[in-house]
């Protein structure tokens, strides 16, 4: 098994940015991973207390497919985010500072119109990530599993609907799920497999098109009995993963 592609998602519901190497630490997801959303107007996300809250409080492809027409890109070291809209012109505007990032919820206030809700804020907080899952995981896909689940629905998929940190092949499909309590070597990670990823209407939503053009959660259901594809890892032991590394599954133990 070797891994093939590894994303981070810097802003929820936003685009994907490829890495071709990454550092993991214990207990956390990948640097810069869901580091920044907008929250709705109504949400009641504190950046000075922050407490895990349900996607629908944020924009998310779930209920705002047309944040697919943007593309994203964060410089981690100057702190700087740049939003191309599908026409017109780029927004550049910091990160790291207020007046930053009323620019940036301004800007995606203006862009997403009636969808926006009250008055939304673009927030960050300190070692918070803004996962679907309550606690920082990694999320992983077999590529065999997605190639399945294309043959079963009888079209393509773009992997980038379903929004994995890492996806890799040399596995049969679904194998995946058996992983799920045991311990993976991923690159210089070691990975606990804590859980199945069941997944939500955002699958809908072609990342190219950003149109709403099929149903893969029905698909699911519909060939395998369950809406899982890809499965979470907490990161135990800290280390390089990079395009490419093997991914060994670790003895159970008895």
């Amino acid at each position: 098994m070797r891994v093939e592609h590894i994303y981070r998602y810097p802003v929820k519901g936003l685009s994907a940015e490829s890495l071709a190497e990454v550092h993991l630490d214990p207990g956390e997801p990948l640097p810069g991973d869901r580091r920044f959303a907008l929250a709705q107007g109504d949400a009641p996300f504190d950046e000075a207390a922050p407490f895990w809250l349900q996607k629908q409080h944020f924009a998310m492809l779930m209920k705002n497919e047309r944040l697919a027409e943007l593309h994203a890109a964060w410089d981690d070291r100057r702190e700087v985010l740049v939003i191309r809209p599908p026409a017109g012109p780029a927004l550049t505007a910091s990160t790291a500072t207020e007046d930053g990032r009323r620019e940036i919820a301004t800007w995606l206030t203006a862009f997403l119109g009636p969808e926006a809700r009250g008055v939304p804020r673009f927030v960050t907080s300190p070692g918070f990530s803004f996962s679907d899952h309550r606690n920082k995981v990694v999320s992983l896909i077999n590529l065999a599993s997605l190639a399945s689940l294309e043959n079963a629905m009888g079209r393509s998929l773009d992997k980038l609907r379903f929004r994995a940190n890492v996806y890799f092949s040399g596995l049969p499909a679904w194998a995946e799920f058996d992983w799920v309590g045991r311990s993976i070597e991923l690159g210089g990670a070691t990975l606990t497999i804590t859980k199945r990823i069941p997944r939500c209407p955002a699958t809908e939503v072609n990342p190219v098109t950003a149109r709403r053009d099929c149903n893969p959660v029905d698909g699911l259901r519909e060939a395998f009995g369950h809406p899982d594809l890809g499965v979470y890892g907490r990161v135990e032991d800290g280390g390089r993963v990079a395009v490419g590394d093997a991914i060994v599954l670790r003895e159970a133990t008895p």
